[in-house]
C-alpha cells in the first residue's frame, strides 16, 4: 500500500494516546465499527508499542500505525510491533532514510513549503502537515496547492470537528488527523459506544 492509498481510506485518522494497553483492542474495534479503520497510535507513552502489537494481532479491519516516530530505533520498534504505517512530527535525512527502508508507508511531518519541496525532491509526495493550525492552517495549504499541486497532505495538530471540513475541502488534503476521537475520559471509563459515535460522525465529514 502506498501512503496516498492509506490517506484515502477514511477522511479522519484518529491520533491516539494510550496510557493503558488494555484499552487498545476495544478502542480500535469501536473506531473501526464507526467507519475509521486507519488508526495512529502515538509512541508518546510506554503503552504505545504494546497497543500497536495488540491491535495488529486482534482487530479485524484495522490498519494500525505508529505516530510520534522520531528516529531509526522507533521505526524499527514500530514495524516489529506490527505497525502498518509510520507518522513523524518532522523529518530529518536520517529518519527519512529509516522510514523509506522500513517497508511500510510513511507520512513525514512538514510545516513549511521548503520542507515539503525537499521531501518532494526525494520522491515523497504524501506528507503530514504539523502542527497544522499553528503553521497556517487551511489558508496555508490552499496557498501552496498552486505551486505544489502534486503534494498531498494530512493536516494534524489543532484539527477539530469544526475546522476539519475546511481542510478536507482543499484539493491537496486527502485526510486529517485528530485527537478528538478518543477523549481521555472515554478511554478511562471504557466508553466505547461514545468513541464509536465520534468515529461515525468523523467518517461523515468528507464533503
Amino acid at each position: 500500500m502506498r501512503a496516498e492509498d492509506l490517506m484515502n481510506l477514511a477522511p479522519v485518522i484518529p491520533v491516539v494516546v494510550l496510557e493503558d494497553a488494555d484499552s487498545a483492542v476495544p478502542m480500535a474495534r469501536a473506531l473501526v465499527a464507526g467507519g475509521l479503520p486507519v488508526i495512529e497510535v502515538t509512541l508518546r507513552t510506554e503503552a504505545g508499542l504494546e497497543s500497536i502489537r495488540r491491535i495488529a494481532a486482534e482487530v479485524e479491519g484495522a490498519v494500525v500505525g505508529a505516530g510520534t516516530v522520531t528516529g531509526p530505533q522507533s521505526v524499527k520498534d514500530s514495524v516489529a510491533a506490527g505497525a502498518q504505517f509510520l507518522v513523524s512530527p518532522g523529518c530529518t535525512d536520517i529518519l527519512r532514510t529509516a522510514m523509506a527502508y522500513s517497508g511500510v508507508p510513511f507520512l513525514p511531518g512538514v510545516a513549511t513549503a521548503s520542507e515539503a519541496m525537499k521531501l518532494r525532491e526525494q520522491g515523497i509526495t504524501a506528507m503530514k502537515f504539523f502542527p497544522a493550525t499553528a503553521s497556517g492552517g487551511a489558508p496555508f495549504l490552499k496557498a501552496v496547492s498552486g505551486p505544489l499541486p502534486d503534494i498531498t497532505f494530512c493536516p494534524t495538530g489543532g484539527v477539530t470537528p469544526a475546522n476539519a471540513p475546511d481542510f478536507l475541502g482543499l484539493p491537496n488534503v486527502a485526510c486529517v488527523g485528530g485527537t478528538w476521537l478518543t477523549p481521555a475520559d472515554a478511554l478511562t471509563q471504557g466508553d466505547w459506544t461514545r468513541i464509536e459515535k465520534l468515529a461515525a460522525e468523523a467518517a461523515a465529514l468528507r464533503p
